[in-house]
């Protein structure tokens, strides 16, 4: 049984976290959020120590570890920007870490990181749960034993209605959330590059800070992506079912069928990251690099090959 800690509690997204550590049978130690709305690990782990303030928990990290309980994961469910530093106090405790993505913001944090994770030889895990879903991997598949010269025609689009409160959260601040390519699309884009290969073009048509849209150029794929918070942007179809989310890929005009099959992908990735297949720094080097590029590019419009929800 290994020992975890959590830093960031009360988001969404640790939930999954919790019910990952429970679901390996492991234990969760201790958890940290300045949000102390955390009533939901006593549903996983109710013996876990909880703290408001980062010094507080550092402390008794610090002393269990002197005390011979070492904690062997920190898992990090924080704000973007944050990822970086808490990976750093998560190796300086002698343990592996495990962050959410966006690993980091820059393409140069990861170098950095590199050079802790050589100093301290602890490994730095990163979620990328779509490399391990059915769908995503039969792709894969698919792509590998197909011609070798062939260049596909993919269209991604992805929109979560988010209502007036997520742009009053860190989540609507560039620099805290990189913008709506980092924060929602870091994920499809790894996922794209990991069966596609590398960027060879990156245009941005429309980037505010509701939506967001652009053209890739892969190895072996040409790629039309859109990205919104807007409910506007969701079809009509949908829209009038009240339906506040579409999520589609097509591959050649196919719809590739991934919208069931998440539930459990946080705890296969556990699974994957304690038996030592956990996805590293190199793997997460392409996305960062690619939401970056997008990030500090300047639209062009609606020139070239757009994604036709860009004009919606």
């Amino acid at each position: 049984m290994k020992n975890f800690a959590l830093i960031g509690a009360a988001g969404y997204i640790a939930v999954r976290h919790m019910k990952a550590i429970q679901e390996t049978n492991n234990n969760l130690i201790a958890a940290l959020d300045k949000f102390d709305s955390v009533g939901i690990i006593d549903s996983y782990f109710p013996e876990a120590d909880f703290f408001t303030e980062f010094e507080r928990f550092d402390r008794h990290l610090d002393k269990l570890k002197r005390n011979g309980k070492k904690i062997d994961f920190v898992s990090i469910c924080t704000p973007n920007y944050l990822h970086d530093s808490h990976i750093r106090f998560a190796l300086r405790q002698q343990s592996d870490a495990i962050c959410e993505k966006p690993l980091v913001l820059n393409p140069w944090n990861i170098d950095a990181l590199a050079e802790i994770e050589k100093e301290t030889g602890k490994k730095i895990n990163n979620i990328f749960q779509l490399r391990l879903h059915p769908s995503i991997i039969a792709l894969k598949e698919e792509v590998e034993n197909g011609p070798k010269d062939k260049i596909y025609d993919i269209d991604l689009s992805y929109i979560t209605s988010r209502g007036h409160w997520y742009f009053q959260s860190w989540k609507a601040e560039i620099s805290k959330s990189g913008g709506i390519a980092t924060n929602i699309g870091v994920h499809f884009f790894d996922m794209l590059t990991w069966i596609f290969g590398d960027v060879k073009v990156n245009t941005v048509n429309i980037s505010d800070a509701k939506k967001a849209a652009g053209f890739l150029q892969l190895e072996r794929a040409r790629v039309r992506w859109f990205m919104s918070l807007d409910f506007n942007s969701v079809p009509t179809e949908q829209k009038e079912k009240e339906i506040r989310t579409y999520r589609s890929i097509t591959v050649d005009g196919k719809e590739i069928e991934f919208s069931g099959g998440f539930t459990d992908l946080h705890t296969l990735s556990y699974i994957e990251i304690l038996a030592g297949n956990g996805f590293g720094l190199d793997e997460a080097r392409k996305s960062i690099q690619t939401v970056y590029t997008i990030r500090n590019s300047k639209a062009v419009g609606f020139v070239g090959d757009y994604h036709p929800f860009a004009k919606k």
